[in-house]
């Protein structure tokens, strides 16, 4: 803060003399008047107000002789002009300080210097709850989810561009919905046929061991793991009696009138001649190559 010095008094009263003591500029008698030293000259008061008083930086006006002058960095007040430039309030015997010629006091100055709230735009003064992010600052209740209005304080919080949100309104509003749950995917999760799940979601219909990354096929919109396929859902070849899973050498499967066969299973029951892809005869629930069926 800076310091404002008062003039201290200016003006005298001279006593009976014999000596002539005159004024300096209108050159009247000052025995027995008040009179006014400056620079080594004595002047009566109507001259100094008049030609050396100085001028007032507040009002504007001359500071006569009888007002109380305070002075400041070359600059002179009367005592009732100096005053903070923002609240008025009167600082002749109080700390202050100047920015920019102006006078201010110490509140007014804080709030001078304190950056402004990135919400409501008035000054966020030190020492009150306040919120920085990103090289911006927010009064602590002006902190808000963009969605809610409520304010943040120390819960966590996401962006989304330059908006800011609560956890529960951001995960609400922007995160992915499990296609089993329904519930938001927070972290991590897995997508399949282009649709999110939560790992944990994502099991075997049957004995729910969790499938993500393992191996497991789908049925009717459900999916199994190797396993449960094999022994609940994959239909059994009628050649060999085992799954037909649609995994390995199993790949290619040859269907009729309800059967199924693996392709490498589709022989002929005589001479053992692949039929996948060729002319055969059913006979007794048995397959054969043309010229077997003749032998019949």
């Amino acid at each position: 803060h800076a310091a404002v010095v008062p003039a201290g008094p200016r003006s005298y009263t001279t006593g009976t003399m014999t000596d002539r003591f005159d004024c300096f500029y209108c050159r009247d008698s000052l025995h027995g008047k008040k009179y006014v030293k400056k620079e080594d000259k004595h002047c009566c008061v109507r001259c100094f107000d008049k030609l050396c008083a100085n001028t007032c930086a507040e009002c504007r006006r001359p500071i006569g002789a009888d007002s109380k002058e305070l002075h400041h960095k070359n600059r002179y007040w009367h005592d009732d002009c100096f005053r903070c430039a923002k609240c008025y309030k009167p600082l002749a015997s109080e700390p202050f300080s100047t920015k920019d010629d102006k006078i201010l006091c110490g509140k007014c100055s804080s709030r001078e210097d304190s950056p402004r709230c990135h919400g409501c735009y008035k000054h966020v003064l030190p020492g009150s709850q306040n919120v920085e992010y990103k090289h911006n600052v927010w009064h602590e209740d002006c902190f808000t989810c963009f969605q809610c209005k409520q304010p943040i304080r120390s819960q966590s919080f996401l962006t989304k561009g330059d908006d800011i949100y609560c956890s529960p309104c951001h995960e609400k509003k922007f995160a992915k919905h499990c296609v089993h749950c329904k519930q938001a995917i927070t972290t991590g999760g897995i997508s399949y046929q282009d649709q999110p799940w939560h790992a944990e979601c994502f099991v075997c219909l049957t004995c729910k061991k969790p499938l993500a990354g393992q191996r497991f096929t789908s049925h009717e919109d459900q999916v199994y793991c190797v396993d449960c396929y094999k022994t609940s859902v994959a239909k059994k070849c009628s050649g060999c009696q085992n799954p037909i899973t649609g995994f390995g050498r199993g790949t290619n499967v040859v269907t009729y009138e309800g059967s199924s066969w693996h392709d490498y299973c589709f022989n002929c029951k005589k001479c053992s001649l692949s039929l996948a892809n060729k002319r055969f005869v059913i006979h007794s629930d048995n397959i054969y190559c043309p010229d077997c069926a003749k032998k019949l």
